[in-house]
């Protein structure tokens, strides 16, 4: 799949049954793996880094700076946990939505199982089960 295929696809995006995402299944299921990266790693260094500053401010033994490494701590872990959930709310949100064609949903359930799940062969085998083509080779 060149560019141009690429841009003829994202022209043709409201035609569910030209299947945009089952055509660019590859692509989701790169992004996939880049969230799940940031999904875990980004809320390790925070945790990480907040401790590294509590236990700098213990071992200065000052109350004030102890008291500010602790909110700083704080405010880390609970930014650590919306970055890990943001993937969840957002799935969310889009399941609240409705109105779209049968088409159209069985359509997004194929990109959204290749950025949620991008090891899982939900993503290759819904693009082929639904639309019956195969892995382009190169």
């Amino acid at each position: 799949m060149n560019i141009t295929d690429l841009i003829s696809l994202a022209v043709t995006v409201g035609k569910a049954e030209d299947g945009f995402c089952a055509n660019t299944a590859n692509v989701w299921q790169i992004i996939g793996y880049v969230m799940l990266v940031f999904r875990i790693a980004i809320p390790i260094l925070l945790i990480i880094y907040g401790a590294l500053d509590l236990g700098k401010a213990v071992i200065a033994s000052k109350d004030d700076e102890i008291k500010k490494a602790t909110k700083g701590l704080t405010m880390r872990a609970i930014a650590a946990v919306v970055i890990f959930l943001l993937p969840t709310i957002v799935t969310f949100i889009f399941g609240i939505v409705t109105g779209f064609s049968e088409a159209a949903s069985e359509d997004y359930e194929i990109c959204r199982s290749c950025i949620t799940n991008p090891n899982g062969t939900a993503c290759d085998g819904r693009a082929q089960a639904l639309w019956g083509k195969e892995k382009d080779e190169g």
